[in-house]
């Protein structure tokens, strides 16, 4: 029996394949089913593997749920987790990462994951705060390093990074967000939403450009 067609065992390569396929199946429960109700072995069956190699990729549940969140914000915003060319011009990064951040948070499946995690917050605070890490604290850690990046080489001008980074990502998010967590708007469509992406990244470098 090959390596790829049995369990992974203790020293043996894990399959990134099925890493792959437990993290979108987790990804589906865990917003289908909420966290409680989406148990290590339904996400196995989903996955279609079993639910050892589940443990042998994730220890435990939260774990995987951490891992699903990153995953899901990388898979929008790839360029925030990749090291930009040194000469990628600031404004096209910029609007790149405003329009990922634009569609992951306004995604069907990103509204249904934050309005578990308020319900969650006076029940499970330490699963809120699992979310909080590995999605939102991750944008904003990574945000904060390219922003500090661009003030090294010149291209901003600000005192605090780390709170430019908040300014930026709170403008991309504007209103429709929260109308959107309460059910009172549908999402804009892509003229709309290109328009919202490109006021905030003129206005955020009207602030801080040189």
């Amino acid at each position: 029996m090959s390596p790829s067609s049995s369990s992974n065992g203790p020293g043996r390569p894990k399959d990134p394949a099925k890493r792959q396929a437990i993290l979108e199946a987790a990804k589906e429960l865990f917003v289908r089913n909420g966290y409680d109700g989406s148990s290590m072995e339904a996400i196995a069956a989903e996955a279609g593997v079993s639910k050892l190699t589940v443990y042998s990729h994730f220890t435990d549940k939260e774990t995987l749920f951490a891992e699903a969140v990153q995953a899901k914000c990388a898979e929008r915003m790839p360029e925030l987790f990749a090291e930009p060319p040194a000469d990628a011009p600031l404004e096209i990064l910029l609007l790149n990462l405003a329009r990922g951040f634009n569609q992951l948070i306004n995604s069907p499946e990103a509204i249904a994951l934050s309005r578990l995690m308020v319900a969650q917050g006076g029940q499970n605070p330490h699963l809120s705060q699992l979310f909080f890490e590995a999605g939102p604290q991750r944008v904003l850690d990574q945000m904060e390093r390219l922003l500090e990046q661009a003030r090294q080489q010149g291209k901003l001008q600000m005192d605090c990074p780390r709170r430019a980074a908040e300014h930026f990502l709170m403008l991309v998010q504007g209103c429709v967000h929260f109308r959107l967590m309460i059910g009172c708007d549908v999402p804009q469509d892509e003229v709309v939403s290109e328009r919202h992406v490109e006021e905030v990244v003129a206005l955020f470098l009207k602030a801080f450009r040189p």
